[in-house]
């Protein structure tokens, strides 16, 4: 009978212990879900974040490209478009272009546009 009863009280307990693994493995799983969520939030920022800086670059690599072989800087943004061919996303950044004089390097701003 001493046995019997052993038995029961271990597969009681058992039992238990199934109902507490699975808890702990969906906590577990729902942890590196968030954490996985979080860093590709994370790094799709920091992407954005380098294409602004990308954007920001070649524009004043382009300026400077002006300038030195025409003498002058570029009137406005759409001149750099049709004479040097000069493209970005539209949709997704804004450029502030401002001629402060004829040899004075322009003002220029990227900013992202929120989607």
């Amino acid at each position: 009978m001493e046995g019997f009863r052993r038995k029961r009280l271990f597969f009681h307990e058992k039992r238990h212990s199934v109902w507490a693994k699975i808890l702990f493995t969906v906590a577990i799983s729902s942890c590196i879900i968030l954490l996985t969520c979080h860093g590709l939030n994370r790094l799709m920022a920091d992407s954005k974040e380098e294409e602004k800086r990308s954007l920001e670059e070649a524009l004043q690599r382009e300026i400077v490209q002006c300038y030195v072989l025409e003498g002058h800087y570029p009137d406005s943004l759409s001149y750099l478009e049709e004479q040097y061919g000069f493209s970005y996303d539209k949709e997704q950044f804004f450029v502030d272009y401002q001629l402060l004089g004829a040899n004075i390097m322009p003002d220029v701003t990227v900013i992202e546009r929120k989607n």
